[in-house]
């Protein structure tokens, strides 16, 4: 699918980071799109940048769906076929995701159980209800994120993150199992794996909206109790740091996650777009996801180790990434 003008693309995620810069990227060559996501707010500030910069008369829907219920995928599915007037689709990325439930141990299991439903079971969902479409068209592409921490699952010493690397190892498995399933099947859809390393998204300040979480501003001082005994565990000083203090470093840390990535995310859909076009099934997305895949692959019994952190930092990659998670400021 070496074109993309007068196809029509599915995107789930769309509307913020890496989805809302596919949604542009597509609808600037002409490609109709069909986002969801569980915000109509950030979808309409999607729609507007995409009818901006799109051809007359392409197409640009938004619906609000939360992939991890498949009632609602399966709306989701039936609006996009009705308002596209469409029985196929050629372009499905399966791109909604949140971070959090960290930990088996100290974490809620709600926040682990949405997190996983989300980021595997939103992946599922859409690729049970959108596969017939995709096998409709005369030609399909299948994307799948998951993560550097698909082959990675840690944010580095002393930050547990159980459940998002293991929906993400989830993601990756299936989609790898997919090739020869679709080659035997289905041969003309495709199917891609992407693993972005620090992308520039909003994911850390989404993820609070999507469980419910009060935002910094709104945290009672039991709430932000909480916060400390978390990053106490994680090592990190909070001892004599004041409420108001703790509440600001907090929103600067999901500031400096999006805005000092090494990548941003329109550069990460440009990477994803292109490799649509070269079939590749395997996309590593940023300089420091081929980094971090090479020492993974180079050393996979230390990769847990803090000496493993140390040889990336010493490479000049994740270290913003594991200081912004982590609270240091090295």
């Amino acid at each position: 699918m070496k074109q993309f003008g007068g196809k029509i693309a599915v995107i789930t995620g769309g509307g913020t980071g890496m989805g809302r810069e596919l949604a542009k990227q597509l609808a600037t060559e002409g490609c109709h799109v069909a986002m969801c996501d569980v915000s109509p707010e950030n979808m309409e500030e999607t729609q507007a940048a995409c009818r901006k910069a799109a051809p007359a008369g392409t197409r640009v829907t938004t619906h609000e769906c939360d992939v991890s219920e498949e009632r609602q995928v399966l709306r989701f599915r039936d609006e996009v076929a009705s308002e596209h007037a469409t029985k196929h689709v050629n372009l499905l990325f399966n791109n909604a995701g949140i971070g959090a439930g960290g930990s088996m141990l100290t974490d809620e299991r709600a926040e682990w159980d949405k997190t996983f439903a989300v980021c595997w079971g939103g992946v599922y969902y859409c690729t049970r209800a959108f596969l017939p479409m995709l096998v409709a068209a005369p030609e399909a592409h299948l994307i799948n994120t998951s993560s550097v921490n698909g082959f990675w699952a840690s944010l580095g010493p002393n930050v547990p993150h159980t459940a998002y690397s293991a929906a993400k190892f989830a993601v990756k498995g299936f989609s790898e199992a997919l090739i020869g399933d679709l080659r035997l099947n289905a041969p003309h859809v495709k199917v891609s794996v992407v693993m972005p390393g620090h992308v520039g998204t909003s994911i850390v300040t989404n993820s609070g909206k999507v469980l419910g979480r009060p935002s910094p501003k709104e945290m009672t001082h039991e709430d932000l109790d909480r916060v400390r005994e978390r990053f106490e565990r994680q090592g990190v000083p909070v001892e004599g740091v004041t409420d108001d203090q703790l509440r600001a470093g907090m929103e600067m840390m999901a500031v400096a996650f999006r805005d000092m990535a090494p990548l941003t995310a329109a550069g990460a859909a440009t990477q994803i777009l292109d490799a649509v076009r070269e079939e590749r099934w395997r996309v590593l997305v940023g300089k420091d996801a081929e980094a971090l895949d090479r020492r993974v692959r180079e050393a996979p019994e230390e990769a847990y180790e803090t000496s493993f952190v140390e040889k990336l930092r010493k490479d000049g990659f994740f270290g913003g990434l594991i200081n912004t998670v982590s609270g240091r400021e090295d």
